[in-house]
């Protein structure tokens, strides 16, 4: 079994910064890559960015050039960095984990409230 915690989520004006963290711990070796997602009320959940063991990243086009997504393996901790908030980006978000071949594990989420 995998646990994820996240962190670092609150309230920030628009064009401020946040930078949320997610610690991953029990079978950590099985997991292959790491994602963040986030969800707004009456929404679905849509990815923000994704990253694996071996540091490749992936971005939704709206994150793209704000939001960075970065994994210390040694320190099982995958975080996320945004920059120049906006109030869309309000939503609850969660960190998910993929373990070959089809297992998934999901964080309870931290909310990000950006006030226009």
């Amino acid at each position: 079994q995998v646990q994820l915690v996240e962190s670092g989520g609150g309230l920030v004006q628009a064009g401020g910064s946040l930078r949320l963290s997610c610690v991953a711990s029990g079978s950590t070796s099985s997991i292959m890559s790491t994602g963040w997602y986030r969800q707004a009320p009456g929404k679905q959940r849509e990815l923000v960015a994704q990253i694996t063991r071996g540091s490749d990243t992936n971005y939704a086009d709206f994150v793209k050039g704000r939001f960075t997504i970065s994994g210390d393996n040694a320190k099982n901790t995958v975080n996320l960095q945004m920059n120049s908030l906006k109030p869309e980006d309000t939503a609850i978000y969660y960190c998910s984990a993929w373990r070959p071949p089809y297992t998934r594990y999901w964080g309870q989420g931290t909310q990000v409230t950006v006030s226009s």
